[in-house]
């Protein structure tokens, strides 16, 4: 993930570049310059979207070792582009491999992780995006000037050198999808090889399995048993379902819309084009920490309470930052905002996956990532658009202070599970009652 966010920061860390000197890949105009960096991420929703597919045919490891090699070459590819429609074809490209890298991360974490630390795997997993977004700051700080901006995309082409080799030797399938492919030998031989539990791994999923035949007396239960996109957007899921999109769309508009034109917003905040970097640095850096710190309160007192309070920060800082005179105590504003945007991201995840029951949970993943992934497409174009009509900073960072409070609103609005209330009603005693990660403890 440390990679995947190091490819989707760069181009905002090098784009001040590209727009001074169009001996590079031509001349880009702002507007252009959106576009491009929307490319990218059109290629992540497509990659996300389809990894799940993939993954339900090839496996996991299969799908997450193609994603490796295949966003390693279109970063080393898109290093090499002398236009701007190549650039865009080679972000797209590269952006598929991102995208599957994404959704078949998610997918491993829910079916690896226990159930009641799901929103801290998920959220050490991905902080690794944001933890790649600092990366790129600082060597485009340092490498700029020695390698130029085709070094730095080189760079974020060294996976398939180190990590594809001790992914190839050390990731495994995952169980669960083994046996579901009827391959229970495998599935054992990966348990006792690995030292999972096997009652966790094996007979949660023969289990699950036969619980999917078990007859169902209400509307509720038959809307639990559905599969796929129907599961997730019948009547049962349909009001929680659309609230998480909206949110998830609202987080990724503003972090790649931020991370696209942050440096660019803090130059005319009058930051040199060199200054103007640390504002990622700041913005990626709070949402590591930020993130990680977030996911174990999230555990004990609710995600969607989390969720909801850090899109609150991030909009009380973006309203914020317009009214400060001097650049130095901008970037710790900064840096909250990126609690709670970025931050905010790597729990939408666990909050997901904890919402929908198994029958649901792979699809309404994809979902909410691949809708998601549209808010992250029009933000570096609304970001482009801003810039290129002349408004000031102020319009800026008051658009994404708006569209945090929108998806804070969104957050506050999710219903509990109806997996999670059908589990309590329908379970013995409390003693005996055993449930998933509720979403918002009381």
């Amino acid at each position: 993930m440390i990679f995947d966010g190091y490819d989707l920061v760069i181009y905002g860390a090098v784009l001040s570049s590209l727009l001074e000197d169009p001996s590079h890949i031509g001349q880009l105009s702002p507007a252009i310059a959106g576009t491009l960096g929307s490319y990218a991420l059109i290629g992540v929703m497509i990659g996300a979207l389809t990894a799940g597919a993939l993954g339900d045919r090839l496996g996991r490891r299969k799908v997450m070792l193609i994603a490796i090699a295949w966003f390693s070459i279109g970063m080393a590819l898109t290093a090499l582009a002398t236009s701007i429609t190549m650039f865009g074809f080679l972000r797209f490209l590269t952006g598929l491999g991102v995208g599957m890298i994404i959704a078949t991360g998610g997918a491993i974490i829910a079916e690896f992780a226990p159930k009641n630390r799901r929103n801290l795997f998920n959220a050490i997993v991905y902080s690794g995006v944001p933890a790649g977004g600092v990366l790129a700051s600082l060597f485009s700080l340092a490498l700029e000037d020695l390698i130029g901006w085709r070094g730095l995309f080189l760079i974020g082409a060294t996976p398939i050198l180190f990590l594809l080799p001790l992914a190839w030797f050390a990731l495994p399938e995952s169980p669960r999808w083994l046996v579901s492919r009827g391959r229970k030998a495998d599935a054992l031989a990966v348990c006792a090889r690995h030292g999972l539990p096997e009652k966790q791994f094996i007979v949660s999923a023969d289990a699950t399995s036969a619980e999917a035949g078990a007859p169902k007396l209400n509307a509720t239960q038959r809307d639990l048993q559905k599969t796929g996109f129907a599961g997730i957007f019948s009547r049962t899921y349909l009001r929680g379902t659309l609230l998480i999109s909206l949110m998830s769309f609202i987080g990724l508009l503003s972090t790649y819309g931020l991370n696209t034109w942050l440096p660019k917003i803090m130059q005319a905040n009058g930051a040199s084009s060199h200054d103007s970097l640390y504002s990622l640095l700041a913005l990626n850096g709070g949402a590591v920490i930020g993130g990680l710190i977030a996911a174990r309160y999230a555990d004990k007192i609710g995600a969607k309470t989390v969720i909801t309070s850090t899109f609150f920060l991030a909009a009380l800082s973006l309203a914020l930052l317009p009214m400060l005179d001097s650049l130095t105590p901008m970037y710790p504003l900064i840096a909250l905002a990126g609690i709670g945007v970025l931050g905010t991201q790597v729990l939408t995840y666990g909050l997901t996956a904890n919402f929908f029951g198994t029958a649901t949970r792979a699809a309404g993943m994809a979902w909410a990532s691949g809708f998601g992934r549209l808010g992250g497409i029009l933000g570096p174009m609304i970001g482009g658009l801003i810039i290129g009509a002349g408004f000031g900073p102020t319009v800026s960072f008051w658009m994404f202070a708006g569209a945090a409070l929108v998806g804070a609103g969104a957050a506050s609005l999710i219903p509990r599970s109806p997996a999670e209330i059908e589990l309590i009603e329908s379970s013995e005693p409390a003693s005996r009652r055993i449930q998933e990660p509720a979403l918002n403890a009381p």
